[in-house]
């Protein structure tokens, strides 16, 4: 078993999705996302994990970690989500290393990845970003102004083959990777970097 500087949730036989970003800050779209991950690929619980930076982003523009965990806890209060700092307590920036941390962990779960239609948009620029949809199945939320780019990405055209329908989202976590699904939601305009440019107008 992997050791971690604290005590994991649990995770034995268990469906988990993790929902990794900066939350920068967090907002409703983020929490309809997890509610709508747990309800549509049946999930027994969310672990958000709150990245200490995104190496896309500039630090100027990242607000405190413990502002962001903080703020993150508060608005995620539901029996079950977990708020974690995982990738700042093991000592990785990137998702690729978190992976690489968390396999013993991951083998003992069924896991998803839950990402937005905007990150998925870019997932090529991140760091060994194949290994994110060859070590789990991915879940991809719809984002206002993200479907085209995202369907037409190279991600989206590199795991073509693999993407199921949006109608069997609750198989999901139980496949082998890759595999990836589109999930629609209703339109919601919460945008972490709008919320960041409000706060500094006030």
């Amino acid at each position: 078993m992997a050791r971690f500087p604290f005590i994991l949730p649990p995770v034995d036989g268990l469906a988990i999705g993790l929902f990794g970003g900066s939350f920068n800050p967090p907002h409703a779209g983020h929490r309809a996302i997890a509610e709508a991950a747990l309800k549509r690929l049946r999930l027994d619980a969310v672990w958000w994990l709150v990245s200490p930076q995104n190496p896309l982003k500039d630090p100027a523009e990242t607000s405190d970690f413990a502002q962001r965990f903080a703020a993150t806890r508060a608005i995620a209060r539901h029996p079950r989500f977990v708020v974690s700092g995982l990738e700042g307590a093991i000592g990785t920036r990137t998702t690729a290393g978190l992976l690489k941390r968390m396999g013993p962990v991951i083998a003992r779960g069924s896991f998803v990845w839950i990402m937005g239609a905007d990150s998925f948009a870019g997932l090529n620029r991140w760091n060994e970003w194949r290994r994110l949809p060859e070590t789990l199945p991915l879940a991809v939320f719809d984002r206002p102004g993200a479907t085209m780019a995202a369907l037409s990405s190279p991600a989206a055209q590199r795991y073509e083959r693999w993407r199921i329908p949006e109608h069997d989202a609750a198989i999901l976590p139980f496949m082998r990777p890759p595999a990836w699904v589109f999930l629609t939601l209703p339109r919601r305009n919460e945008s972490s970097t709008a919320l960041r440019s409000a706060t500094r107008s006030v």
